[in-house]
């Protein structure tokens, strides 16, 4: 390993040009810069596939600004691809040379199945889904589908299809209608249909996505306080709401930015055709893609640990987080979960694994001062790039962190959108009652107990010695009680024999 700790990821890509600069900081990537121009190269190809002076020009006096933030990288901390756009040009190798003498660097022009594969890897990285995984990356000049397994691809196909180029051929006029949607649909289905049964021979648990376009759909869902979260019905409703707006130029969807609006019908309809073809029914954004595939492939050691796993031991390492307690905090929740997962319809899903991280990182705001430790936390979760956590799941923890003791505002808890708020009352309570029981911060305290719940109820029945001995802990679930009132729940004590 270099003794650098920056590193930096160039993507030569068709509608874009990309820099990733990351140093490696407690075992986790700090994004230190991303510098993106829109360079539109696949636009310049002619019908004979030839890249034109000015799409060239574009092209370099982009990586000349990059070039400027090389210097000071090791080169075997470097590395710069190239993608679909520099495949179909008949005149790339004219551009490459060109390029390497801008960067000093070597460019490799990845093959479409080299691309596919890195995309996987930058998913597989950067995500906390399930291992079984169907990635989308829907590209300017091309559209990448792989299934796999945790770290391998097992199917990989790169279709020549992106936004920029079905937006030359099928939304050229600039109109927003019926008949150019469909053309772009009926070409995508052409190419799509020979490849379903291979990947659905396969199979997949979840479908993941951090392409622009997918960037742009989830823009548009939070500035509408929905959750990242992408569905045909979603896609059919924005597909109605273009054709309203008749051109390209007059679009106007809240939350969509004025730089993806011109390629965004064409990537619109290559994904509508993509759930149809496939029988998706939703689709997640991923924050990792291309560029995070050819990083974290770079960096030591980054298969050891989940990408969770890594973020939240960054955090805890950078906040001087009390690990023993924090770990402590987590065992007793899960007791408490199983217990009341015998009253209450709890599952070990998504927002159970948020629970957990609420209480690896619950003592975050201390680092600050102890008196509104509550309010920093919650800041600091929801400011803070936490790689592998995406903006709902953040909502959910900083939730968790604010409300952890005293007064609980149930705004605070409507504000996330994980789950109902009815199953959000659930996780806070049981937060709440784990770190309460962990109160003197040491393991040989905590007692064996069983819970009983009977409507809106709870009853947690404890040794009779243990509860004459902590008499502050007592006074803390007796007022607990009153706290609990706000989401109409009761919260009572009875003993029972040592």
């Amino acid at each position: 390993m270099s003794i650098s700790p920056l590193y930096a990821v160039i993507d030569l890509g068709s509608n874009s040009f990309h820099m990733l600069i990351t140093r490696l900081v407690a075992d986790s990537v700090q994004t230190v810069d991303k510098i993106k121009r829109k360079v539109r190269l696949a636009s310049g190809l002619n019908e004979q596939n030839e890249l034109s002076n000015e799409a060239m020009l574009r092209g370099l006096e982009c990586l000349n600004f990059f070039a400027e933030r090389l210097q000071d990288i090791p080169p075997e901390n470097v590395r710069v691809v190239a993608t679909a756009t520099l495949r179909l040009a008949e005149n790339s190798d004219d551009f490459l040379s060109k390029a390497e003498q801008v960067l000093g660097h070597k460019v490799a022009l990845l093959s479409g199945t080299q691309e596919a594969e890195t995309i996987y890897l930058g998913v597989a990285h950067t995500s906390s889904s399930d291992d079984r995984r169907l990635v989308i990356d829907i590209g300017g000049a091309s559209t990448e589908l792989i299934a796999g397994n945790a770290f391998e691809a097992l199917q990989v196909n790169s279709i020549n299809m992106g936004c920029v180029t079905f937006n030359e051929h099928y939304f050229k006029d600039q109109k927003l209608s019926n008949a150019n949607f469909n053309k772009a649909k009926k070409a995508a289905k052409v190419l799509l249909t020979p490849l379903v049964s291979d990947y659905t021979s396969i199979g997949w648990q979840s479908v993941l996505s951090g392409s622009g376009t997918i960037q742009a759909l989830a823009e548009v869902l939070r500035a509408n306080n929905q959750p990242a979260v992408i569905s045909l019905e979603f896609l059919y409703s924005l597909e109605k709401q273009l054709i309203d707006c008749k051109t390209i130029s007059e679009i106007d969807i809240k939350g969509l930015s004025l730089e993806r609006q011109p390629v965004f019908a064409s990537g619109l309809a290559i994904l509508i055709t993509i759930f149809e073809s496939f029988a998706l029914n939703e689709l997640q954004l991923s924050s990792g893609a291309l560029r995070e595939g050819l990083l974290y492939e770079m960096l030591p050691n980054m298969r050891q640990m989940t990408i969770r796993q890594r973020t939240v031991h960054s955090i805890a390492e950078r906040f001087h987080v009390d690990k023993s307690h924090a770990s402590r905090v987590s065992n007793q929740a899960q007791v408490i979960f199983d217990n009341f997962a015998k009253h209450w319809p709890l599952v070990k899903d998504n927002s159970f694994k948020l629970l957990l991280t609420s209480c690896a990182l619950h003592e975050v705001g201390l680092l600050l001062e102890f008196k509104h430790q509550q309010e920093h936390g919650a800041y600091i979760i929801k400011n803070a790039d936490l790689p592998g956590f995406d903006q709902v799941d953040k909502q959910l923890v900083a939730a968790l962190i604010r409300l952890q003791k005293s007064n609980i505002d149930i705004d605070v808890l409507k504000s996330q959108s994980v789950t109902n708020l009815p199953y959000a009352v659930y996780l806070l309570v049981i937060f709440r009652l784990a770190l309460i029981m962990c109160q003197r911060r040491t393991d040989d305290v905590l007692p064996e107990f069983i819970s009983e719940i009977s409507g809106k109820n709870i009853t947690i029945f404890l040794p009779e010695s243990w509860l004459k001995t902590h008499p502050l802990i007592i006074d803390e679930l007796t007022q607990e009680n009153e706290y609990l009132a706000v989401i109409d729940l009761t919260l009572s004590l009875k003993t029972i024999a040592n």
